[in-house]
This record gives C-alpha cells, structure tokens and sequence, in this order.
C-alpha cells in the first residue's frame, strides 16, 4: 500500500523526558487493531518508548505496574488494561517472517494493539495499516530524532495529535 503512506513527520527527542512526552501523547491514542511499529538501532531507545506507553496506559487505568520487562527473549509480553489489551513484542531474534504466525500474530492484530520493535522482519505478514516510529540518534548521547510514518489510512488522527509534541 505505498500510495496510502503519510510522512516522515521528524520529531527531534533532545532527552528522555521528550521521549517520554510523546509516548504519554501517544498512549490514550491507541484503539483496538492499531499496529505500532518501532525500528532504529539496538539501543537507541524502542524498547523505553514501549515501556513508557505501557506505564502511561497502566497509569490511566490506576494500575500498578512493578516491572515492564523487554520481550528480547519471550517474544511477547501482553498487558490486559480495562479496555486495552497490549502486546509489546519483540521480533529481534525472528529470523524468518513466517516464524511470526506461531506468536499468534493474526489474533495479535485482531485483539489489541501491537507494538512491534522490529517490524521491518514481518516482511509480508506486516499489515497495510500501521505506524512507525523510526529513531535516529541526535547530535548529542541523549538526543534522539524519530520519524512518524503513517502506512495506510486510519492513522491521520494519531499522526495529526501528535505533530504538536
């Protein structure tokens, strides 16, 4: 679908807290069926971003998180939120896009939102419909950059909330 993509809309994250800022602006816009892709190099912060959401979402719902662990090794973490079901997950270690179908990634998409880091190993299996968010790194150790790229449509209301971050 590269006739429905929208963006790159460039953010520049100077510190943690802009990256925590846009994932708060984020959170309460996430619906049933959303797809989050989150792509940059190893350590530059998508795996934070995830846990920020996670911990704004677990926040509205007055619920207590102690710990959002990184799913690097189980692949995926699902959160249950009152009216929210989130799937953190992690295709690092996918080698193969149709390795995906064994996570159940079909009901994944279904049944709440995912958010992906490494999207870009679903290969053919990543819907037509989704967001990503690619971090860069700034000009300095805590700056970093994001571009926000719409793929299909449903996504204008997200990429239109957040461009005022």
């Amino acid at each position: 679908m590269k006739n429905n993509i929208a963006g790159p809309v460039t953010l520049p994250l100077p510190d943690i807290n802009a990256v925590k800022k846009l994932a708060e602006k984020l959170a309460p816009l996430l619906c049933k069926g959303d797809v989050i892709g989150l792509s940059g190099d190893i350590g530059i912060g998508k795996t934070v971003f995830a846990r920020f959401i996670i911990n704004t979402l677990a926040s509205m719902d007055k619920i207590y998180l102690d710990h959002v662990p990184s799913p690097t090794f189980t692949l995926v973490q699902n959160y249950k939120f009152l009216n929210l079901d989130i799937f953190h997950i992690d295709l690092y270690r996918i080698q193969r896009p149709h390795e995906v179908h064994e996570l159940g990634i079909d009901d994944i998409f279904a049944d709440g939102v995912a958010l992906i880091e490494w999207p870009e190993r679903l290969g053919m299996f990543l819907p037509g419909d989704w967001l990503q968010f690619k971090f860069g790194q700034g000009t300095n150790h805590e700056e970093r950059t994001v571009d926000i790229i719409s793929y299909g449509k449903s996504h204008k209301r997200t990429m239109d909330a957040l461009i005022d971050v």
